[in-house]
């Protein structure tokens, strides 16, 4: 609704006469009202999930947590979990109670003791299922994105430095790295909606685990109707045999050296070929633990070349003329957005960073900023789409600069989750008006080349930032 409106306004710019201006101002304004209100529902309905008793019960460490009256109940300890905690926690208390008080100077309402308790109370579940939840009626309530017809998923992994405590490092293990000493890692995974930019699952677990085994827990919450896209190092036949066996279908780039059958492909010149993959001895054991049929997969081989280089691509799409081989160069690089969201997450968020010195701590921090994000970028989505139709007469597109959003967004998220919905609504409104007010231009064919060896930024408990 709020996206058709604002394409219906579009042609009345340069169409209609200038008397039509004011009726085409009052279009906009009541588009500008409808995004705002979606959005408003949407706070209202994760706000009554986390009030819930349910859902409180459900996501408690013992039956007598958060029983008592106390100054930081289950509702208030989401809300600021969720605030964007990058400082040390007396700070981050502080300004939180601030706010939500709307205390002229910050008070102690709340001191770092009684946090530490509280959140060793709390299940980081509790922020698995707000994002199910979020995510869920994101797709039911807006109007979102898709590829010709399907929803477009990548799942991609990196790693995290977590802080040098000896319960964190015991848990998620020590790992060397290029200067001084082992370092505690932990590996991260996402499956990732790469048109809409939202994280749909996301898994932090010690790095010792494997990025495919990661892949596969991913893998339950696809469906029919998505088509999933996988880097080089995913490729294996149990995992092609369960993303088909969940109803949904593939695009991955596959080593020239993988299998006898790419290799021969690589090496004929054919630009496409349907090929019977038979199943491969290594993948046995996985499909017999996971009760996977092993019948021959019937598939196909794509030859791309990108900048120069052959790359092959492998396939469950087997209609070459409703998916003509055309496609796929640029069909394979929109996983991009996922690369780019860990940059998020890493550089903007600070998701190395982590506020506590337990390993709940950590889970709690990733799970807590993945919701965050994409709580954040779902308020900004309505606009985005509606300000690329208003720029479409430029010679750019435009969208929202995510980064500020974010910044914009930091000590107004536990606010939405307090207030009233009447005044949530404002606060949306407020934070749509400066999201379209902080635009950038969409330049095509820009490249920044990686810089292979960046400093990285270290952080350490002992030494939290001031704000």
């Amino acid at each position: 609704m709020v996206c058709s409106l604002s394409i219906t306004t579009t042609p009345y710019r340069y169409e209609r006469s200038m008397p039509c201006k004011k009726y085409l101002k009052n279009l906009l304004y009541l588009a500008q009202n409808l995004r705002c209100d979606i959005c408003a529902k949407l706070i209202e309905f994760v706000g009554k999930k986390i009030s819930s008793p349910e859902f409180i019960a459900r996501n408690r460490q013992t039956e007598k947590a958060f029983t008592r009256q106390r100054k930081l109940p289950f509702h208030v300890l989401i809300a600021f979990l969720l605030n964007f905690v990058k400082g040390s926690y007396q700070d981050e208390l502080d300004k939180f109670f601030k706010a939500i008080n709307r205390f002229d100077i910050a008070q102690r309402v709340v001191s770092k003791v009684a946090l530490a308790k509280a959140r060793m109370k709390l299940k980081f579940e509790a922020f698995i299922e707000l994002n199910q939840h979020l995510v869920n009626y994101f797709e039911r309530s807006f109007n979102t994105i898709t590829w010709r017809g399907f929803r477009l998923l990548a799942i991609d992994g990196s790693t995290v430095r977590l802080p040098h405590i000896d319960a964190i490092a015991e848990h998620f293990g020590l790992w060397g790295v290029r200067q001084g000493n082992p370092s505690p890692m932990a590996r991260i995974s996402q499956l990732f909606d790469v048109l809409n930019k939202t994280t749909v699952d996301a898994l932090i677990h010690p790095k010792g685990s494997g990025e495919r085994t990661l892949a596969a827990q991913h893998l339950l919450n696809v469906r029919l109707g998505d088509l999933v896209l996988l880097d080089r190092g995913y490729p294996a036949w149990w995992l092609f045999s369960l993303i088909l066996s969940q109803n949904a279908q593939f695009c991955a780039r596959i080593s020239c050296t993988k299998w006898k059958a790419v290799r021969k492909f690589f090496h004929s010149g054919s630009t496409e070929k349907i090929i019977s993959l038979s199943i491969h001895a290594t993948s046995v054991p996985n499909c017999e633990q996971m009760g996977l049929p092993m019948a021959p997969l019937k598939l196909r081989l794509i030859r791309v070349e990108n900048n120069g280089q052959v790359e092959v691509l492998i396939t469950s799409l087997l209609d070459m003329d409703k998916y003509p081989i055309e496609i796929f160069h640029d069909l394979y690089h929109l996983r991009w957005p996922v690369e780019e969201d860990y940059k998020t997450m890493k550089c903007r968020l600070e998701l190395e960073n982590f506020s506590g010195k337990s390993v709940l701590s950590v889970y709690q921090d990733f799970h807590a900023k993945v919701f965050t994000k994409n709580l954040v970028w779902i308020m900004a989505f309505p606009g985005n789409n509606a300000l690329r139709q208003q720029h479409e007469h430029r010679k750019y597109d435009y969208q929202i600069n995510f980064t500020q959003a974010l910044s914009k967004s930091k000590g107004v998220i536990g606010l939405l989750f307090h207030e009233t919905a009447s005044v949530a609504a404002q606060l949306i409104a407020a934070l749509q008006d400066i999201f379209q007010r902080t635009i950038e231009p969409i330049r095509p064919g820009r490249k920044y080349p990686r810089n292979h060896r960046p400093s990285q930024r270290k952080f350490f408990p002992a030494y939290k930032p001031i704000g």
